[in-house]
């Protein structure tokens, strides 16, 4: 059978949640000053007290703290750009409130959060990072044989196509 607390190791319970600190919550639920700490910590080892902080806590975090699903799926909507950003822009006739998604640099950070949070994404993640690789190797080799004014057109295209060749391949062998 639960036994209900007293209004005082109640406010002490209450104070505790509150501060965190045992000492502070026993003075403030109206315990002596001088033995404030040796009753906060003796109350912090009674069952009855014990269980009623730790209903209050998973009530206060079932209320007020986000959840994992819920974490997920507002960095899921942030990835997306369905979460809108509050921007004030002032001008010399006023604020103006203006709501945008949030920019590339938020939504890239949100998705790997989310990849973060699956530990099996490993070969998911090494294949999103070779194609960038491979991506940003076409870029540079499409500036390198371009800017070569030796070569007619027909030549650089050839090696510009060696070249998306190797990156696809992950091949970096190739010279021409």
């Amino acid at each position: 059978m639960k036994r209900k607390l007293t209004p005082k190791q109640q406010r002490f319970a209450d104070e505790y949640i509150k501060s965190g600190n045992a000492a502070d919550a026993a003075r403030k639920a109206g315990y002596s000053k001088r033995s404030a700490r040796s009753v906060g910590q003796e109350n912090l080892t009674k069952p009855d007290i014990k269980q009623y902080i730790d209903d209050r806590m998973a009530e206060i975090a079932s209320k007020r703290i986000m959840d994992a699903t819920e974490a997920v799926e507002l960095l899921t909507s942030i990835a997306r750009g369905e979460t809108k950003e509050t921007v004030y822009i002032g001008a010399a006739d006023g604020v103006y409130e203006k709501h945008k998604e949030a920019d590339l640099k938020t939504r890239i950070s949100a998705t790997k959060e989310i990849l973060k949070r699956y530990p099996d994404n490993d070969k998911l993640v090494e294949q999103q990072i070779r194609k960038l690789k491979a991506e940003a190797d076409i870029v540079e080799a499409k500036a390198q044989i371009f800017n070569d004014k030796g070569d007619d057109t027909e030549t650089k295209v050839a090696k510009l196509l060696d070249k998306i060749d190797d990156a696809i391949e992950g091949n970096d062998d190739h010279d021409n």
